[in-house]
């Protein structure tokens, strides 16, 4: 079997999957999939290819993704629901999630509201921050002055 052209068929399907997705995704594998095309060549083990490969990929991944991350998605503008998050909201139903119910507005928009607290009622009225969206409704928790 010819581990060259294997590795570079690889290769060449993680570039792929990284052009068609943009996420930052496969490009590490490519990496490593290079690697170990090159041990391919000199005439390395296939045991030594894969043992390249994984650590390749592994070191890849843990030190250079968190960098491209963060100057990749600098220009990411968050959606409608995401900038909900930690915003302020007033409730217009009373949040019981033991009955199901709760409403609350925030910017202008009503929404299904839920308590971050399943112990916790929060009263119509009562100023609460939005912890996190779950499906179409807004999980919220009371403000600590309020409580």
């Amino acid at each position: 079997m010819n581990w060259i052209i294997i590795w570079l068929v690889l290769l060449v399907v993680f570039i792929a999957v990284e052009v068609a997705t943009m996420g930052l995704t496969t490009i590490w594998f490519a990496g490593a999939s290079l690697v170990a095309a090159i041990l391919a060549a000199i005439g390395f083990p296939v045991y030594v290819q894969i043992a390249a490969f994984i650590v390749v990929s592994a070191v890849l991944l843990l030190f250079t993704r968190p960098i491209a991350m963060r100057y990749f998605n600098q220009d990411r503008v968050k959606t409608n629901a995401e900038s909900i998050v930690g915003k302020q909201a007033i409730v217009t139903g009373e949040i019981d999630n033991l009955r199901a119910t709760g409403q609350v507005t925030v910017g202008g928009m009503e929404w299904s509201a839920r308590s971050a607290d399943d112990s916790i009622c929060i009263e119509e009225g009562a100023v609460v921050t939005v912890k996190a969206i779950s499906g179409v409704k807004l999980i919220v928790e009371k403000r600590k002055e309020e409580k």
